[in-house]
């Protein structure tokens, strides 16, 4: 039990810190290159264009279409911070499938958000801002957390986007309908196996992301679609309020991620790093119920984040040298002991870049202060 604790909350303060992160950090965007248009082979000689200006021509196509690409990702990130939304979406992975009603409304004071699980136990998060509440009526639980990097979709890429071109070409590959709407589609192709691709529907008129599926070369890992949508519909407010608030004493409010954090050196290192990602914070936590901190270290490559967290060992770990955890759609987490230490790596990667970055977590200087 105090392992599956342990492992909820990490995940939580995973989701929260990357996207806190990069909020205050001056990353700019980055236009991608965009690499499938290509001259046809009999070009030259056709035209009697030279081996030079066609090079030239080559680069301002590929230019004009790599600022393209990046407006319609931009338009994802826009689209859910200025829209009122209401619809029914299907999230679905390695077989399961779930079921959930949105209700999305943007005013002056912010955005507010209810999704209501209608699949399986009775499930509610309820945002507003950047405030989270998650009910679970059967347990007769209230969470309380901070929104930070989870993603409810279709707000599902970070803000602001920043060095994708290190790591993924996007290409724009047509025109497809979802939910009776007309979406353009954009693929970003990973350019290595450390890291996953992503196809993205996104709708024409509004930049809304309509279908978004994780790819793993040619699988999907996880996929969030609409199946029923009103997009800049009039919101009734009575919408957005809690279903299953109550006020019996016995419900057990909790915040499982937090209650306090040290910036600064921990005292470790990864000394094999896959190919674009960086380190983007290093910090000390407190999480809530626990007196022992636990250091943490983000990463990223601009896409997707990974969370690494080094705390002692203790003797109800029952740990052994390596250990691997079930997959949770796009999620993979891996731990081994260093020491007299548990590190703890999880990030939305493939299971081979959680491992990698695990195994490279060296220790020069630890000092354990509570």
């Amino acid at each position: 039990m105090e392992c599956l604790l342990t492992c909820g909350q990490l995940l939580a303060a995973h989701k929260m810190t990357y996207q806190q992160i990069i909020k205050n950090s001056a990353l700019i965007l980055l236009f991608v290159p965009f690499s499938g248009f290509v001259l046809p082979s009999f070009a030259e000689d056709s035209s009697g264009i030279s081996t030079e200006t066609a090079g030239g021509l080559q680069s301002i196509v590929n230019e004009s279409a790599s600022k393209e690409a990046q407006v319609w990702l931009q338009r994802i990130v826009d689209a859910p911070r200025k829209l009122n939304y209401t619809g029914i979406f299907v999230y679905s992975s390695d077989g399961h499938m779930e079921t959930s009603r949105v209700v999305h409304m943007v005013n002056n004071e912010g955005e507010f958000e209810r999704i209501e699980v209608l699949d399986g136990p009775p499930r509610e998060v309820i945002r507003n801002n950047n405030e989270v509440k998650r009910y679970f009526p059967n347990r007769k639980t209230l969470v309380t957390e901070k929104r930070g990097l989870q993603k409810f979709f279709p707000a599902l890429l970070p803000k602001p986007l920043s060095n994708l071109n290190n790591s993924y070409i996007v290409k724009k590959v047509g025109r497809e309908r979802i939910s009776d709407y007309e979406c353009q589609v954009i693929v970003l192709e990973a350019k290595d196996r450390m890291r996953y691709s992503q196809k993205l529907w996104i709708d024409v008129a509004t930049g809304l992301l309509l279908k978004a599926a994780v790819m793993e070369r040619s699988q999907v890992v996880e996929q969030f679609v609409f199946t029923q949508l009103e997009i800049d519909s009039e919101i009734d407010k009575e919408l957005l309020k809690p279903g299953y608030v109550t006020k019996s004493t016995e419900v057990n409010v909790t915040n499982p991620v937090i209650s306090g954090t040290v910036r600064g050196e921990l005292g470790w290192e990864i000394r094999n790093l896959p190919s674009g990602f960086s380190k983007v914070n290093e910090v000390r936590r407190i999480f809530s119920g626990k007196t022992t901190p636990v250091g943490h270290i983000t990463l990223s490559d601009g896409l997707a984040a990974v969370s690494v967290f080094i705390r002692p060992v203790t003797k109800n770990d029952p740990l052994g040298p390596h250990e691997s955890y079930p997959q949770q759609g796009a999620i993979n987490i891996y731990a081994r002991t260093v020491g007299k230490n548990v590190v703890t790596t999880i990030g939305e990667v493939p299971r081979v870049t959680v491992v990698q970055i695990g195994n490279s977590v060296k220790t020069y200087k630890v000092k354990w202060k509570k």
